[in-house]
């Protein structure tokens, strides 16, 4: 019988990424709005604390375990921005189009890659219950460049303008299963998923 575990976020495609990783652990990655949980405040200026925030947030509303992630582009050249309000860089309501878009103005002066250097960092967090003293947590980093235009349909977020160069493909383009072994998050993930072959579940 698999094991139930509320990702504390409404991103549907974060919940499948989440749940292709941690699947072969017996568990199902539940999203919160399953359970109606509305959106955790993420008023904190590092990413460990909104995740943290987030993850206890989701707990205590559904009484099951919580992973949340917190995530974002933090651009060389920004002085580390977006960073923790990548999601709302452009101001609310959440927007990718707006996002990029605005990223895109702000490095246009830039026009050598090595200026545009970038790269997407995850931290996880995961509670057994709200009051959990003693999180999991776990975090990734992912390195590449901001091209000056959008490429690829896939992913989400920044992923259309974040290049590899190794690669010579963006994060849109990049096949799911693959996207997952090189990404922040699946950096992040695999650091948790040692954790837990060591404080289950």
């Amino acid at each position: 019988m698999s094991k139930r575990l509320v990702l504390a976020s409404n991103n549907v495609k974060k919940a499948a990424e989440m749940q292709a990783l941690l699947a072969p652990l017996g568990i199902e990655v539940v999203p919160q709005s399953v359970f109606g949980v509305s959106e955790a405040e993420e008023p904190h200026p590092t990413f460990v604390e909104n995740a943290l925030a987030k993850a206890r947030h989701a707990a205590a509303a559904t009484g099951l375990p919580a992973v949340a992630d917190d995530s974002g582009l933090c651009v060389e050249a920004l002085g580390g921005a977006p960073g923790v309000i990548s999601a709302r860089f452009a101001g609310e309501p959440k927007s990718d189009a707006r996002n990029n878009t605005l990223l895109l103005e702000k490095l246009a002066h830039l026009t050598e890659p090595a200026q545009r250097a970038a790269y997407f960092y995850s931290t996880v967090v995961l509670v057994r219950h709200a009051e959990d003293p003693r999180p999991l947590i776990a975090d990734g980093e992912w390195h590449g460049q901001i091209l000056t235009a959008e490429r690829g349909a896939g992913g989400f977020g920044y992923d259309p303008l974040f290049w590899l160069p190794e690669l010579e493909q963006t994060a849109a383009e990049l096949e799911p299963a693959l996207k997952n072994t090189l990404s922040h998050r699946g950096a992040a993930m695999r650091h948790l998923l040692d954790r837990l072959k060591y404080y289950p579940l």
